[in-house]
Parts: structure tokens; C-alpha cells; sequence
């Protein structure tokens, strides 16, 4: 029995889970849309393609500057990732450079993972 715990220890050491596939889609349709408006294909987008098309058409400042503030607001989640971590007991120093990576990537669809994750030290 005394192995398993330990067995359960160190697997919490290294936990790691990857971002849902949606949101990860979704920011990275976000950076296409900001950035190469021109090149996509709204009407592929369903309903969502004309008001994206609004969007870009009326609101291109306002859309890039949301972006920027994201990335900022990724890095802060980021950062606290990192903290959570510890506090979490993920002492691999892997583990936490991938949730870094994730969470600053992925932003609160890969952070509300870690959130969930359950022992607290």
C-alpha cells in the first residue's frame, strides 16, 4: 500500500495534461483573424463569419489592441501557473515549463486544468 501512495506522489510531481483541442483553436483562429484578415474565409466561419468580417472591417484597432491585451493577460497567467505549481506539489521542472508554455499559449483553457487539479500542499 505504501507503494502506491508513493507511486501517486511522484506521478503528482510530474502532472501535466494538455489544453482542449476547441480553445486552443479558437486562439489560434483569433491570431489568423488580427493578423491576416484578408486571407480568411468567412463564409467557411458559418454565422460566426459576417460578424467576424464586421469586425475586422469596423473594428480592426479595437480587435488588435484585445489581442495584445490577451497575450498580456497570458503572461500573468502564466506566471501565476508557475506558482500554482509549487503550491500544487508539480515539483518537475519539465511539468512546469509545459504548463508555462501551455497556459501562456492557451491562456485560461489550459489553466482552469491545472486550477482543477486537486492536492494542495
Amino acid at each position: 500500500m505504501a507503494t502506491g501512495k508513493s507511486e501517486a506522489r511522484k506521478a503528482a510531481t510530474a502532472y501535466f495534461r494538455t489544453a482542449r483541442p476547441f480553445p486552443a483553436l479558437v486562439t489560434l483562429l483569433g491570431l489568423w483573424v488580427v493578423f491576416w484578415p484578408q486571407s480568411v474565409p468567412y463564409q467557411s466561419l458559418g454565422p460566426l463569419g459576417p460578424f467576424t468580417q464586421y469586425l475586422v472591417d469596423h473594428h480592426h484597432t479595437l480587435l488588435h489592441n484585445g489581442y495584445w491585451l490577451a497575450w498580456l493577460i497570458h503572461v500573468g497567467e502564466s506566471l501565476y501557473a508557475m506558482a500554482l505549481c509549487k503550491s500544487r506539489g508539480i515539483t518537475s521542472g519539465r511539468a512546469q515549463l509545459l504548463w508555462f508554455l501551455q497556459t501562456f499559449l492557451f491562456g485560461i483553457a489550459s489553466f482552469s486544468i491545472l486550477i482543477a487539479f486537486g492536492p494542495k500542499r
